[in-house]
């Protein structure tokens, strides 16, 4: 997570302090990046969709989530780069939730396929706890983080009069739902396949499962609470 985070830090670094708003403004550079931004967030969701393989399918989905730091702060109006600086802190809970999960998942079971994984929950339930909590915070539903950056970057979407962008958000909102809501969807609700192994699997060890618990809590606390990183945000960023 560090590695991906230092990419888009750099670019809002380069973006907020290297050429600053005004000069951003000025040249007309802005919103362009938005727009390349968006498209990437948009691309990335509709291949997500196609991976059956729950890491790739997570891959995926940091590639459109990481766009939405940069397009945010591409936009250049306050709301927008509050909310993709904040994205930075937020996706970065929500997602080593999943990839910890992930994790858990295989060392427990030794299955990487979303199409195996059905019944999985009443036997992880711990694990696909923590995993649907991130999950509907990559989506941005309340109350988990995500929903507070991306109201964020939404409305200076709005703030900024690009309603283009703004439809873009909430396509791929519905395509993050659509990756994502099935995975849930299986792991509780659907009855097991024909794995002979099913009746065996049971939670990974603690030392896997409490950190994937810790995280998705902070994800929760975040978004409960979330002047706790926004007033960093603003300062930082001097709003």
């Amino acid at each position: 997570m560090a590695v991906v985070k230092a990419g888009v830090f750099c670019v809002c670094r380069i973006i907020l302090s290297g050429f600053g708003v005004g000069v951003m403004e000025q040249l007309g550079l802005g919103i362009p990046t938005a727009m390349v931004a968006a498209f990437t967030l948009t691309a990335a969701s509709f291949i997500a969709l196609t991976k059956d393989d729950l890491k790739a399918r997570l891959a995926y989905s940091t590639v459109a989530q990481l766009s939405y730091v940069v397009c945010g702060v591409a936009l250049l109006t306050p709301m927008a780069v509050q909310g993709g600086m904040a994205h930075i802190a937020h996706h970065a809970f929500s997602k080593i939730t999943l990839f910890f999960a992930a994790g858990a998942i295989y060392v427990a079971t030794h299955l990487k396929k979303i199409s195996l994984m059905d019944g999985l929950g009443r036997k992880m339930p711990w694990t696909f706890g923590a995993f649907s909590i991130a999950a509907l915070s990559m989506i941005g539903m309340p109350p988990v983080c995500g929903f507070v950056s991306k109201w964020y970057i939404v409305n200076g979407a709005l703030q900024a009069g690009q309603t283009f962008i703004f439809l873009l958000f909430m396509l791929s909102t519905v395509l993050n739902a659509g990756y994502f809501l099935p995975v849930i969807y299986r792991a509780f609700f659907r009855e097991p396949g024909p794995d002979p192994h099913y009746h065996h699997y049971k939670e990974a060890p603690l030392t896997m499962v409490i950190p994937l618990c810790a995280t998705g809590l902070i994800s929760v606390v975040l978004g409960l609470y979330p002047a706790l990183f926004m007033d960093f945000v603003r300062v930082f960023g001097k709003f």
